[in-house]
């Protein structure tokens, strides 16, 4: 079980530690000279974020972010509840608000500690990004740090944007080929990368508040992957026209309608990772089916945290776990249904892709 203070319950979302990843016990006998280290240990090597962001691409990660899925599905995986702290705006700080997520896959020789920063809008005036971020990458063997790598959630980003790549691999049709966007920012881009990795040649478009930044992010992205991307003016236009629809957005108002969608089409949300923030109306989640990265997370932070408060579900209305369906446990796409995808982002994606960008860097 998790460390807390005794006579405490755990704390809600948390999924028990599997019998192999409980806690190790030193063997009573021991002898305390060889508890005493006579070696200090080497300090971890630091990764800037230019240095991060020319070598760590989407494609490397969704591999070992689908591996992750699958493994968390199975028990093989520690992931905590993700802490927050939020930074309230006062003279000297803020506001802006920190996450911190980690995770251990069973059997891999690292595991990771995550801290993304972000809504610390007051930079933009100083001409800085409105966030930061780092992750600490662990020795599993001795415990070790191995690195501290400047991400600036960079890597939260294209860990992110795997797990849309695999929610297309599984949950929708080869044949759907039509990609919409709606939010046009870091995480879009890492999306149609992702999607362009396992749907070769996709049509794409966009739609975002900012009519500009969605035009731009067409052209950046036409000019990259090479597929055809139009911005369009509405969420109802783009729901016309796209089979896949991703949202990341920030807000708490919703961004489309379930009589906007196609029958077949497929949803995958990753706005919602805070209680404020809402991207699908109810009905929508009440009347699909709906898939999450993990059950005790999204019923606090998601989208089915709304439709809980609602009631119109319960956690036994979630169809699967994507790691159900990547393993096979359950089938993905079956037919026209429409299936929603709900991506909060767990520290096992933060585990692998934290492998992934050490077995990386560390050859530089």
């Amino acid at each position: 079980a998790k460390t807390r203070l005794k006579g405490l319950p755990p704390a809600p979302g948390l999924r028990p530690s599997p019998p192999m990843l409980a806690r190790s016990r030193l063997p009573a006998a021991l002898p305390l000279r060889r508890l005493l280290s006579t070696k200090a240990i080497p300090p971890p090597k630091l990764f800037d974020y230019a240095t991060v962001t020319s070598h760590i691409h989407v494609s490397d990660a969704i591999s070992a972010v689908e591996a992750a899925f699958g493994a968390l599905a199975r028990g093989k995986v520690d992931v905590p509840f993700p802490m927050h702290i939020g930074i309230d705006e006062t003279a000297s700080a803020g506001p802006g608000d920190c996450h911190i997520k980690g995770g251990y896959v069973s059997g891999e020789s690292t595991w990771t500690v995550k801290l993304a920063c972000v809504s610390f809008y007051k930079n933009v005036a100083d001409g800085l990004p409105p966030g930061g971020g780092i992750f600490v990458v662990m020795n599993a063997k001795n415990g070790a740090p191995l690195a501290v790598i400047q991400e600036n959630r960079f890597l939260t980003d294209v860990r992110t944007g795997a797990a849309g790549g695999i929610s297309v691999k599984y949950l929708t049709k080869p044949t759907d080929k039509t990609v919409g966007f709606i939010g046009t920012g870091a995480i879009a881009k890492s999306m149609a990368r992702a999607t362009a990795a396992v749907r070769p040649g996709f049509t794409g478009f966009a739609y975002g508040a900012d009519a500009e930044m969605a035009q731009s992010f067409c052209d950046e992205m036409r000019a990259e992957l090479g597929c055809e991307f139009t911005a369009v003016g509405s969420a109802e236009e783009l729901c016309a026209s796209a089979k896949v629809v991703f949202t990341q957005t920030p807000g708490s108002a919703t961004v489309l309608e379930r009589s906007m969608l196609q029958p077949g089409s497929t949803v995958i949300a990753s706005g919602s990772d805070q209680p404020t923030k809402q991207e699908l109306p109810v009905d929508l989640l009440a009347n699909c089916k709906y898939v999450c990265d993990l059950v005790g997370q999204v019923s606090k932070v998601g989208e089915l945290r709304s439709a809980l408060a609602a009631g119109a579900m319960t956690e036994a209305d979630v169809y699967a776990e994507l790691g159900q369906v990547v393993n096979g446990d359950k089938p993905g796409r079956e037919g026209d249904e429409i299936i929603v995808c709900d991506l909060t982002g767990t520290g096992a994606q933060d585990a692998a892709i934290g492998q992934v960008a050490w077995e990386k860097l560390s050859k530089l």
